[in-house]
């Protein structure tokens, strides 16, 4: 059984189960591990990806529910870390231990793609769902807002 999906912008076929959750999918037969199993009960928000253009547990998302869509991963932000958001982590020095940072860092692209200028009630909601043992939730909210206003200036 092969289930088409489009991951980064590349057409693939995964050949898992439609029960296989997406994560390992991804990591696993994609090889692509920068999204991270964290507690896999949609809990922690380590395994955020997008599922067109939505923010989603990729360790919940079962790859039926991804078959023809887009998703999204951490390494398409960009590798070299020339995205605003991961140019505005660097300077905010948010990464301590960094196990939750590449969905922490979705949940906030999700955000911005929808909204260019959050408040902080808005930032507060859209990253409600990622948890950061390191406790760095202030310098993300000021990551995300030097992210948003940079992205601002660019449009």
């Amino acid at each position: 059984m092969s289930t088409k999906l489009n991951i980064n912008g590349k057409a693939v076929a995964a050949k898992a189960e439609p029960d296989t959750p997406l994560l390992w999918v991804i990591r696993d037969e994609l090889g692509l591990t920068g999204t991270k199993f964290g507690c896999g009960a949609s809990h922690c928000g380590a395994c955020t990806v997008h599922l067109n253009g939505e923010a989603v547990r990729s360790c919940q998302t079962p790859l039926a529910s991804a078959a023809g869509k887009k998703v999204a991963t951490i390494e398409s932000l960009s590798r070299d870390n020339s995205h605003p958001l991961q140019q505005a982590w660097i300077k905010h020095d948010v990464p301590q231990c960094g196990y939750c940072q590449s969905g922490q860092l979705m949940s906030a692209a999700a955000l911005l793609a929808k909204n260019k200028n959050p408040s902080d009630a808005e930032i507060d909601m859209a990253m409600s769902g990622n948890l950061c043992r390191c406790g760095t939730y202030g310098r993300i909210k000021a990551a995300i807002k030097d992210a948003a206003a940079a992205m601002r200036m660019a449009a």
